[in-house]
This record gives C-alpha cells, sequence and structure tokens, in this order.
C-alpha cells in the first residue's frame, strides 16, 4: 500500500517551470537604431505642430490686415498710384499713357500680361516687370534700349519721319530724348524698312555697326563727331561698312579685322593728307577693309574754265594703292 507522503506529486505545466534565462542584450547597433527612429517621430511631430501654428498665425494676419489682397483696399481704384523705375529717359507720364488703366481698375483685376505687351510694344523698351504692390500700387521696373542711329522712313502718302535704331536692330520712335543728343547720331543708309505687325522688321548687321561705332566713338571722337552716314548697303555681300562724312569723304571698313587697327591706319592717312601741299585734289573715299594695301580716291583736279569744255572727261576718283605698314 502506498503511503500519502509517497504519492507522486500533482502534475505541473512546463510554464510553472522557473525559467533562468537572462535576456539576451541590445546591440550597440541596435540601440543606435532606436534612438534615430525616437528622434525622426519626434523632429516629426514638432514639424507638424510648428506648420499647424504657422499657418494659424498666418491666416489671422491676413484676415485681420486691410492691406492683405482679401482686404477691401484690394478692391479700391489704383488711381495715380503707378511708380516707374527705368535705367533710361522714360518717365511716369509716358508710363500713364501707355498703360491707359480705367479709372476704377484695381490690383486684382489687373491683366499684368497684356499691361506688359503694352510697354514693350513701343520698341523703347528692351524688358519690362509689372509688380502688384498691395494695397493699392502698380510698380514697373524696365530697360530701355539705347539709339545709335536714325533713319528716316517713307510713309505710303509720301510723308516721312525720322526713326531710331538701336543696337540690336530694333527700329523705334523715340521718346524722351535729348534733340541735341540725337542730332549727334548719324544716319543710317543702304537698308529697306519692312512692316512687322505695328512696327518694323530688326535690321540685320545692326550690332556689328554698333561695334563700329562704339569704337570709333571713344577711340576717335573728333573723327567720329564728322560722321553723317552709315550705309549698309554691302554688308550682306561683301561685309563693308561704308560711312560718309560731313566734308564728303567716303570711308570704307570691312568686318573681317579688327575696327581699332582700321581707325588707327584712317587717322594716319587723314593726318597725311592735312600735311600735304596746297593744290593738292583732296581725298575723297578711302577703302579700310582690305588690310594693309588701302585704294585712295581723289577728287580730280578742276580745270581752267577757258579749256574745261574741250579737255576730256577725267574720273571722279582716280585710284591710288597705299601700303600701310603694321
Amino acid at each position: 500500500m502506498i503511503k500519502p507522503s509517497e504519492a507522486l506529486p500533482a502534475t505541473r505545466s512546463w510554464r510553472e517551470i522557473p525559467q533562468h534565462v537572462t535576456p539576451r542584450a541590445m546591440s550597440p547597433e541596435g540601440r543606435r537604431r532606436r534612438w534615430m527612429e525616437i528622434v525622426r517621430w519626434t523632429a516629426a511631430g514638432a514639424a507638424l505642430v510648428a506648420g499647424a501654428w504657422a499657418a494659424w498665425q498666418v491666416s489671422g494676419t491676413v484676415r485681420s490686415d486691410p492691406r492683405s489682397p482679401s482686404g477691401e483696399s484690394a478692391a479700391e481704384p489704383i488711381g495715380d498710384r503707378i511708380t516707374l523705375a527705368t535705367d533710361g529717359v522714360l518717365d511716369r507720364g509716358w508710363l500713364v499713357r501707355t498703360l491707359a488703366l480705367p479709372k476704377k481698375a484695381t490690383l486684382l483685376t489687373l491683366d499684368l500680361a497684356e499691361l506688359k505687351a503694352r510697354v514693350l510694344a513701343s520698341g523703347q523698351v528692351a524688358t519690362a516687370d509689372l509688380i502688384r504692390n498691395f494695397p493699392g500700387t502698380l510698380s514697373a521696373h524696365v530697360s530701355e534700349r539705347a539709339p545709335v542711329l536714325r533713319v528716316m522712313a517713307a510713309a505710303a502718302d509720301g510723308s516721312a519721319r525720322p526713326l531710331l535704331v538701336a543696337r540690336d536692330g530694333v527700329v523705334y520712335d523715340g521718346v524722351g530724348y535729348d534733340p541735341a543728343m540725337l542730332r549727334t547720331l548719324p544716319w543710317l543708309d543702304g537698308v529697306k524698312l519692312l512692316r512687322e505687325g505695328s512696327g518694323f522688321a530688326r535690321i540685320d548687321g545692326m550690332e556689328t555697326a554698333a561695334d563700329l561705332l562704339s569704337r570709333a566713338k571713344f577711340e576717335a571722337e573728333p573723327r567720329y563727331s564728322t560722321w553723317r552716314v552709315v550705309s549698309l548697303a554691302r554688308f550682306k555681300e561683301d561685309g563693308d561698312i561704308a560711312v560718309r562724312t560731313a566734308d564728303g569723304l567716303t570711308i570704307i571698313f570691312g568686318t573681317r579685322e579688327d575696327f581699332f587697327r582700321q581707325l588707327a591706319r584712317l587717322d594716319l592717312l587723314l593726318d597725311t593728307a592735312a600735311k600735304a601741299p596746297a593744290g593738292q585734289p583732296a581725298v575723297r573715299e578711302i577703302n579700310l577693309s582690305l588690310g594693309s594695301q588701302v585704294p585712295v580716291a581723289f577728287a580730280a583736279a578742276q580745270a581752267e574754265p577757258s579749256v574745261r569744255a574741250a579737255a576730256p572727261a577725267a574720273p571722279a576718283f582716280p585710284q591710288l594703292h597705299i601700303k600701310i605698314t603694321p
């Protein structure tokens, strides 16, 4: 007989068995990833809170600031609150006339693209930016073209009017320039003005002609001041630019050589011609387009009245080739 003390112990689950295993420690790399995750979530939460607070502040400012576009002042007529910033000669009066805003126009009703097109249509303005400055000011920032030559345009009715030509070949009327300054600009010849929209097409070759004019103005001002006509008639075919001076001299510049060298040769030739003995025929044409071989044409000597009718006709411009050593 089995005694009670010798009876088997009651059955127990494996879960009741004491576990003496130490959990595995986290590695340094795992701890770093865990901290980075915590930092990222914390930063994201802070950014979300900050963004919500900023949006709430801005919305409150817009609601309370009468100068904002949604304020009542944005619906007020602009009136004379128009400003102009320019690097040229145009003034605010020109801008007001060009924009021609309705009396009840407001900043919110303006079509800035259309107004910009009006400002650029004259040709005198190269670039333009129109800006709404709330509560009620329209600001214009423009960059103007500068004229380098004048050209006479003939209308269909036979009338003629002077126009200005910029360095990039744009032809325009010109507003606000000093008349005395305009009188110093040479006239452009040897080109055809072609209609393009409400204005004229750009003139080819003006970049090169402007380089010649600017070089002559700054390097040989006394010579440049006598230039009256600049012709581009031979520019496309030969690359030549012809200049006629106040005393009738024709100077031909080439585009295959630096203008500074040609101006230096011209100065030497004219100085030499000025020292010539009295009675020598005047120089009427100098061709600088051939490099050091410079053809110079002299006016024919005038015959006496008694023999002029019997004498054979002489060529108007006898040629003489002069070699100039650089």
